[in-house]
């Protein structure tokens, strides 16, 4: 694609090979940001925007086919939903376990001497109340009815009615709750000074903010993939009864894609 500064950020994270990693390194929003313009993002993140242009026409132009990615536009969203639930839920479920028992360790070592741990702590416990609940509401309720909608257009027929009327309500509060795990992890940056260590810092400090970092890669990635993928493409197959989220046929996808 022709890169230009008006482009979204999710347009370039869902077409450009390789933009995801370097909005990540650049500190560029492309989950909860991700219909802002390049040209916007990069002056939030203050980041020159010809450097994140140059970048991005690099990793195209080197990309190479991998046959291991995969194209989430369009794989069912059935597998997307696998995928998020078995990768991304389940390692945020063991990373905050893992946290919270390296917080407090970290804690009543550095505690005395580093009182901004005490708000690190407040901060990871506010994640962890927001994001365990928030995962089960999405695979207990959303991403059920997103599967019986798919399977129904698969087969051609009405998606169920849901409790909640129109799939765009849940996906709202999904998408807010994105918004403040955001706002959240960007707290944990200024707190922990860009996860910078301080001079004192023991094995158990280096690895909590190792930990952190990875936390926040993953949830980026995760939440773009809800964001600017499945939800878009659940609320456009419930806009259009009958049509399909992608060409299962000519995949040689079946029922047995649904779990049927």
């Amino acid at each position: 694609m022709t890169i230009n500064t008006k482009n979204t950020v999710r347009e370039l994270a869902l077409s450009v090979p390789g933009a995801t990693l370097i909005f990540e390194k650049m500190g560029i929003d492309y989950c909860c940001g991700g219909n802002q313009s390049l040209a916007t993002a990069c002056h939030k993140a203050q980041v020159p925007v010809e450097k994140a242009v140059e970048a991005l026409e690099h990793s195209e132009q080197s990309a190479t086919p991998n046959g291991n990615a995969r194209d989430w536009q369009t794989e069912t969203l059935s597998a997307l939903i696998e995928h998020i639930v078995n990768t991304h839920h389940a390692f945020t479920r063991n990373e905050l376990a893992r946290i919270e028992v390296l917080i407090e360790k970290v804690c009543s070592a550095h505690g005395a001497n580093h009182p901004e741990l005490s708000e690190l702590r407040n901060l990871t416990k506010a994640l962890t109340q927001d994001l365990i609940p928030h995962m089960l509401k999405e695979e207990q309720v959303l991403f059920p009815y997103i599967d019986s909608m798919e399977v129904a257009a698969f087969y051609q027929q009405p998606a169920p009615q849901p409790f909640f009327m129109t799939v765009k309500n849940p996906v709202r509060m999904m998408m807010t709750e994105h918004d403040n795990a955001g706002d959240v992890l960007r707290a944990i940056r200024t707190v922990t000074r860009e996860f910078t260590l301080p001079d004192d810092a023991c094995a158990t400090f280096q690895a909590l903010y190792e930990s952190l970092q990875k936390l926040e890669a993953d949830l980026h990635q995760h939440i773009h993939l809800e964001n600017n993928v499945m939800f878009p493409r659940a609320i456009q197959m419930e806009q259009i009864p009958g049509s399909k989220s992608t060409n299962l046929v000519e995949t040689g996808c079946g029922s047995k894609c649904f779990g049927h």
